[in-house]
């Protein structure tokens, strides 16, 4: 990787030509900034990958299967599976998408699951991601400006191709589509994501649109067109539950589209991914993903959780008050690596108080072993240093469910620091899936 490394400094210039920014929100205020790359890719082994590949597909098959029920039958509840007033009360589900069956049953087509990989090998599931889950353009994008930099390295490895995402992502948005043209619904070029709604529009032959650029007529969604107004058949959206439809949803939303809701309904239009998937992503309800797998599937599951506890049960409450400073502390109402919080290096006062809002109020927070998850190395001016790291992977769900060759390694620009999300200021890398 040498002659990647070399590149360093080009292929982030190309990269900040593009525009590959992710968003900060902090401490009141919201910056761009552009999003890191380093030049020397994690290696997967084709063997490995094999395992990972299934251990995913076979996850996001029961967080379909999830969905689906608790939309609709909640057989899993009336089993004792997963209790009732822990589902119904998470801020994911929404109670206008019951009763809903959406094009072909399928709720999350795009999943990003992050895993770390522990020092003795062993993949663990930190989180799914089934809203909507960004990161596919900034492998996408930083391999091919790493093709063009240096076309010697890439004749000389065995990395499976990644450039299959975009027809991997029309495949999805036409298996579902209800008639009509593909769209990816973007909230606009001032947002943080703006780049990969742009790039993965052209990537999948979808028309990029806005809210103004769409409209609801007789239950049926139209783009506006110089050519004469166009049906949709399946929106890809990148715009968040709550301003969708201020029909619906936030009334005060000015990105929504009114009355999408009612043509989803009517089974008229695809929404990707599905309204309310939020409840299957929840980061309480992770903790039961595992008995899905086996209650929706019969199947053992590939892919383990992170060892995790719910306070609001009692044995698992007087576990986390008992062993409170060696556990990672979440709270569920967060994203982005926020209300991600190392107890043991808490003041004392701090501890104290984050223990009593966790007595105080259990729903809203899980409680995890510390994994001492593996580092990368990552280049600098000054030399080679080891980070910490993760991967999203993305499984796409159509006609079947498929994982990605590739993924969206994230590593912590600080020495010691475990939060790698690019909102908490982390670079990225390429993954290289061997061929076997």
């Amino acid at each position: 990787m040498q002659d990647l490394i070399a590149h360093t400094a080009r292929i982030n210039d190309q990269l900040a030509r593009y525009g590959v920014k992710f968003g900060i929100y902090k401490n009141g205020t919201f910056n761009e900034r552009l999003f890191p790359f380093d030049a020397i890719a994690r290696v997967i082994s084709a063997d490995e990958w094999e395992t990972l590949s299934r251990g995913l597909a076979q996850r996001v098959d029961a967080l379909n299967a999830f969905l689906a029920d608790v939309y609709g039958p909640r057989r899993i509840i009336a089993d004792g599976v997963v209790p009732e007033d822990f589902t119904i009360s998470s801020p994911g589900f929404l109670a206008p998408c019951v009763g809903i069956t959406p094009p072909k049953g399928i709720y999350s087509h795009i999943s990003g699951i992050d895993l770390v990989q522990s020092r003795d090998g062993t993949w663990y599931v930190l989180e799914d991601n089934l809203r909507i889950p960004s990161g596919a353009s900034d492998p996408l994008i930083s391999r091919d400006i790493c093709r063009r930099c240096s076309p010697e390295t890439f004749r000389r490895n065995n990395v499976m191709e990644n450039r299959t995402y975009g027809s991997m992502l029309k495949e999805v948005m036409d298996n579902v589509n209800c008639g009509g043209i593909n769209v990816i619904f973007t909230p606009g070029r001032y947002n943080a994501a703006y780049f990969e709604h742009s790039y993965l529009a052209e990537q999948a032959n979808a028309v990029l649109a806005e809210a103004n650029d769409l409209y609801v007529e007789d239950e049926r969604v139209y783009y506006k067109s110089f050519d004469g107004d166009q049906r949709v058949g399946a929106i890809y959206r990148r715009v968040s539950d709550e301003y969708m439809d201020p029909t619906c949803f936030l009334p005060e939303s000015v990105i929504g589209i009114p009355n999408l809701m009612t043509a989803y309904r009517a089974g008229n239009v695809a929404i990707i991914n599905a309204p309310g998937n939020g409840v299957a992503d929840d980061k309480g309800i992770y903790y039961f993903v595992p008995r899905m797998v086996t209650y929706y599937l019969d199947q053992e599951p590939i892919l383990q959780n992170a060892p995790t506890y719910l306070p609001m049960f009692e044995e698992d409450m007087s576990y986390v008050m008992d062993n409170f400073e060696s556990l990672v502390i979440k709270d569920t109402a967060e994203a982005g690596g926020y209300g991600v919080v190392f107890a043991g290096t808490l003041p004392a006062e701090a501890r104290e108080d984050l223990r009593r809002k966790v007595a105080g109020n259990p729903r809203r927070w899980i409680a995890q072993e510390i994994i001492d998850f593996c580092e990368l190395p990552v280049h600098l001016p000054e030399g080679d240093v080891l980070r910490k790291a993760d991967l999203r992977a993305f499984v796409l769900t159509g006609r079947e469910t498929r994982v990605w060759p590739s993924g969206l390694t994230r590593y912590s620009r600080e020495e010691g620091n475990a939060i790698v999300n690019s909102s908490q200021g982390g670079g990225f890398k390429d993954t290289w899936i061997l061929k076997s």
